[in-house]
């Protein structure tokens, strides 16, 4: 059954996203002007306004496919999962296994958060942000849940579930304001380090695994 979707301009679309993750990641969303975007995938500035009304609808537009692609992966890692423990490491693990594309991505949505807290005039734009508002509090709401969950059986140890899934999340969210995917540190330390932070929050040792890769 046809979806009735010009899968063309579908794909140009994505492009574009694309484009605008690079920039937004590597220059800053302020330094990147919309016509470096257009000249990225080939198009006239113009033709950007097809597909979005403006740079800052792009933005949200990034920045809500981030919050819904990351919302998915955590509710397939812990939904069903009984172990709250292996379900939590198996978390954290996938937080830190990004290409450099993603890693790009997330400091795109760890910088711009603020944009999300100021109304826009244009229609389309304020129902961009509110969306990716919503989908910010989804996640913050999944991880207190599961934190509760695994409280309420006894494999963690923790008082408040929704300060410690803000604590998480502010941890893990600042790795992303300095983390560069060419830079000094790799990932695989910056894993290492951040994991065994946040699992001392909920009270759990980290693997010997861990322990090693976090020395080499």
């Amino acid at each position: 059954m046809a979806s009735g979707r010009d899968p063309v301009a579908g794909g140009k679309r994505a492009a574009i996203l694309d484009a605008a993750i690079e920039r937004f990641g590597e220059d800053g969303y302020e330094h990147t002007k919309w016509a470096d975007v257009a000249a990225d995938v080939g198009v006239g500035p113009t033709a950007l306004y097809h597909y979005f009304e403006s740079k800052q609808h792009c933005l949200f537009v990034v920045m809500d496919q981030a919050l819904v692609e990351l919302d998915h992966r955590f509710q397939d890692l812990t939904q069903g999962n009984p172990d709250h423990v292996a379900a939590l490491r198996a978390v954290l693990a996938d937080c830190f296994d990004v290409s450099e594309h993603e890693a790009l991505r997330n400091r795109v949505l760890v910088a711009e958060q603020g944009l999300l807290a100021h109304p826009c005039g244009s229609p389309r734009e304020e129902e961009a942000r509110q969306t990716a508002r919503m989908h910010t509090r989804d996640i913050e709401r999944a991880w207190t849940l599961f934190l509760a969950a695994a409280a309420d059986s006894g494999t963690i140890a923790i008082a408040n579930p929704r300060l410690t899934a803000r604590a998480i999340l502010g941890i893990y969210n600042s790795i992303w304001l300095w983390f560069r995917p060419r830079g000094r540190i790799e990932l695989d330390r910056v894993a290492g380090f951040f994991t065994d932070r946040i699992l001392a929050i909920v009270g759990l040792e980290p693997e010997p695994s861990d322990r090693l890769q976090e020395a080499a």
